[in-house]
């Protein structure tokens, strides 16, 4: 799935690093091996409502704690809670600790909406795993946005206190 991120990333001309490292799981695990990288580190977060009908990947920086409660009220949704290993991989291809905002291109049928904390969208150099959690990349937030218009997904802007 990385080769299809990375793909799609030279196809919009985005310029990105990549950074090498020990295999993690959780976003504690991910900024100590990331922690020079310049720019947010981000945590994803798969969600779904409370009457199973919609999926949502929240991109947050990650160091926030997250208000699944807050968040619902933003978007008007039902309670808010996380979805099973198997419906992640069934809609995004990807796996717990892989998911990134790029695996979204996996989503044939743009059924997953990206929830994007709308700090992240400053224009700081942000920090992701391509799909497999023994690489980060890096890249520009200019580059991000021009991902996020260039999808098919709905995207909603949220604030993460």
């Amino acid at each position: 799935m990385k080769k299809n991120i990375y793909k799609k990333l030279d196809e919009l001309d985005i310029k990105y690093q990549i950074l090498e490292h020990k295999e993690v799981f959780t976003a504690e695990e991910f900024y100590d091996v990331t922690k020079n990288m310049p720019g947010y580190h981000c945590k994803n977060l798969f969600l779904k409502n409370s009457n199973k009908s919609k999926n949502y990947l929240l991109v947050a920086k990650h160091d926030k704690a997250v208000n699944l409660k807050d968040v619902k009220s933003q978007i008007g949704s039902t309670r808010l809670s996380f979805d099973t290993p198997e419906k992640l991989y069934e809609l995004l291809k990807v796996t717990p600790g892989s998911v990134n905002p790029f695996s979204i291109i996996n989503d044939k049928d743009s059924q997953v909406e990206l929830l994007i904390d709308s700090d992240l969208l400053d224009g700081n150099k942000l920090n992701f795993h391509p799909a497999i959690n023994t690489e980060t990349f890096n890249i520009s937030g200019e580059d991000f946005n021009k991902f996020l218009e260039h999808i098919d997904n709905d995207v909603i802007k949220v604030n993460i206190d």
